[in-house]
């Protein structure tokens, strides 16, 4: 029987409580640190102790994964930690499309592919020379926030920027990608497409919630402009968000050609979750200003499923579950190349 791998992070407990649902085996990769909090749910099957989550590159833990017959789901935890050619270099199954991640870990390859979908997207800025307004500076990779900054000239992204080189959360500028900042509602769209079915489902919409610039927004303005401080976006948590029924049509078009342009861009294409993040304006007109091509913590919120998940579902539906049902269906129709590499 097919065993649900992941780290032992971000989304692990969904991924795996979902595959449990799902009549699957679950394994989970767990630093040692954290084993006491992973030992309290019983649907985790097989804990595999690690030192830190890089030992899965070794073969001792390869032969381990193998031996279990499992596909590994990747999350965030799994992009932070390692490089694209580390992630590139498991052996074991990845659900999804591995070479994809590359794309989200690299902002320059994320604006080609979200200008490929048609999606409208905030200019970026190719040198801090250029600033001439609100801009968001933003660290490669999935960061979860932490080291990103607002700025308005050069003469501050220096500043900030230095802040960071300092704080050893960046080397240089090439760190960093500017992108001209959108007013509106922070929306984060979760969908799931399978290549099974050649279908496209929303499964649901977030929203983050980030220190701190979120508790700065509640100092008194007299206030403010008396810190020296410089701001962060770093996410703690998520909560439910439920879109006018009207801009849904929209939703499905912006998934639609985002699945289609990653076809022609990065073979096989997106394959499984994925989440188109951006910001909705005045006149309701969604800017995407990022992509993360895998399962989202976001969706955490849905364990027992979304307003979304539940037009399309009879029974309790997560992304995890939706995961595994999707590993279930390729393992008997013998298609689990099909869904991961």
């Amino acid at each position: 029987m097919t065993t649900i791998a992941t780290l032992g992070s971000h989304c692990a407990l969904q991924v795996l409580k979902g595959a449990k649902d799902e009549g699957l085996k679950t394994l989970l990769v767990c630093e040692k640190k954290r084993e006491s909090l992973y030992r309290r749910f019983g649907f985790i099957d097989k804990l595999v102790l690690v030192d830190s989550f890089l030992d899965i590159l070794d073969s001792k833990y390869s032969k381990i994964l193998e031996k279990n017959d499992t596909v590994l789901i990747p999350h965030g935890t799994l992009i932070a930690q390692m490089s694209t050619e580390q992630i590139e270099s498991i052996k074991a199954p990845i659900f999804g499309n591995k070479w994809i991640l590359r794309w989200e870990s690299d902002r320059n390859l994320k604006e080609k592919l979200m200008l490929e979908a048609n999606l409208d997207v905030p200019k970026s800025i190719p040198n801090p020379k250029n600033i001439k307004r609100l801009t968001i500076a933003k660290r490669h990779g999935a960061a979860g926030g932490k080291g990103y900054f607002l700025t308005s000239s050069e003469k501050d992204y220096i500043k900030k920027r230095n802040y960071l080189i300092k704080t050893g959360l960046i080397k240089g500028d090439k760190d960093l990608y500017l992108q001209e900042y959108v007013m509106g509602v922070l929306a984060y769209l979760q969908f799931f497409y399978s290549p099974l079915k050649d279908e496209l489902e929303f499964f649901g919409v977030d929203k983050r919630h980030e220190s701190d610039i979120e508790g700065l927004a509640r100092i008194p303005s007299q206030q403010q402009m008396g810190m020296d401080y410089i701001s962060s976006f770093n996410v703690i948590g998520n909560s439910p968000m439920v879109l006018r029924e009207s801009l849904l049509d929209a939703v499905y078009g912006m998934g639609e050609r985002f699945v289609k342009a990653s076809k022609r861009l990065v073979k096989p294409g997106m394959n499984g979750p994925f989440c188109i993040e951006g910001v909705y304006d005045q006149d309701g007109k969604f800017w995407t200003f990022e992509f993360s091509a895998r399962i989202v913590a976001g969706t955490n919120i849905y364990m027992d499923g979304s307003p979304y998940s539940t037009l399309l579902y009879d029974v309790p539906m997560s992304m995890g579950r939706r995961i595994a049902r999707e590993v279930k269906t390729a393992t008997k129709q013998k298609k689990l190349d099909k869904i991961t590499t």
